[in-house]
């Protein structure tokens, strides 16, 4: 019988400082997340020295916790995967810097992860039986995209945002109407009570490539012109608008490639209506996943996860590895 494996994911990109023991790429033993939420909430988003020094107070407790929770040591430990980028530079070095502490004290291989990779393989924790090659529709507060994953390791965008990222449209709509930070779970909340009734214009190109900006401002100005407008009208709105544009890309992208396995991934993938919408594809012949909740946002079993397929093909990184905040798939 085979080794398992066990790869160690340190992620610290944004405002989560997380660490978790993942066995074989597939099954988590722990996954212990901080959240910095709170402490950016009253700034209506994250502050980025804020995020860097928290996350330097809270990366040792963490990893601490996630190797207890696993009931494991470092030196069962195969290997160390931080994510490197992309990210907040500041936050992402936080992580980086303690991971290749680790890695050189304990003589352990470092593997460098991709955030956008973490992300996808989010997916192959919640479906074990999930193989590449397949679509992802990947949508974050940093990137959207369309992206071929062709194996486990080998990517190819086939679109992506021009302008707005969706999960910062989201977050930019929320901040107008008066919701706060987070953004996208407050609107995907208050749209519930809403009716889809304001058509916003919506922006097609020839290719995969989106756009976000003209929604989101048409729904700022519909909220300056109409102090008394109904919020969750507009919020529903909103999310209709933008996930026609997802929706119509990731059919084109099926028709371009032939492939009909769809994935889902990052933060906004947690969207209910975006999720119920996605679904209804399956009515046409399209396989669609989606990751668990709990690892739509920002965590480190994924990034754990990535690190495993990254580890047993070979990758190694040495210790002048740098963040990149960057960094594309």
């Amino acid at each position: 019988m085979e080794k398992d494996v066990l790869t160690l994911g340190i992620e610290s990109s944004c405002d989560e400082t997380a660490a978790s023991i993942v066995k074989n790429g597939r099954e988590i033993l722990s996954n212990i997340v901080d959240t910095q939420i709170p402490i950016h909430e009253k700034y209506g988003g994250v502050v980025p020295e804020i995020a860097s020094r928290n996350h330097i107070e809270a990366i040792s407790r963490v990893v601490k916790m996630a190797l207890k929770e696993a009931n494991v040591t470092l030196e069962q430990i195969d290997a160390i995967t931080p994510t490197y980028g992309p990210g907040l530079v500041g936050a992402l070095l936080v992580g980086l810097s303690y991971a290749k502490a680790l890695a050189f004290a304990n003589n352990k291989p470092l593997v460098g992860v991709n955030h956008i990779q973490g992300h996808i393989a989010a997916n192959y924790i919640t479906y074990k039986e999930l193989k590449p090659p397949f679509l992802c529709m990947m949508m974050s507060g940093g990137n959207t995209q369309i992206v071929h994953v062709k194996d486990y390791t080998g990517f190819e965008v086939l679109g992506k945002t021009r302008d707005d990222a969706i999960g910062e449209a989201f977050d930019k709509v929320a901040r107008v109407v008066g919701l706060g930070y987070p953004g996208g779970p407050k609107v995907d909340k208050l749209a519930k009570e809403g009716n889809p009734i304001f058509d916003l214009p919506k922006t097609h190109f020839d290719n995969l490539d989106f756009s976000f900006s003209g929604i989101k401002t048409a729904v700022i100005n519909l909220n300056h012109k109409t102090p008394d407008i109904n919020k969750a009208d507009l919020c529903i709105s909103f999310e209709k608008a933008v996930t026609g544009v997802l929706i119509e890309n990731i059919k084109k992208a099926i028709d371009k490639t032939g492939i009909k396995t769809i994935a889902l991934a990052g933060g906004v993938s947690a969207n209910s209506y975006i999720r119920n919408e996605f679904m209804k594809l399956e009515k046409d012949g399209v396989k669609v996943y989606m990751p668990d909740l709990k690892l739509c946002t920002d965590n480190a079993a994924m990034i754990a996860s990535a690190g495993y397929y990254n580890y047993v093909v070979g990758k190694r990184d040495t210790l002048d590895l740098n963040a990149i905040p960057n960094l594309k798939l």
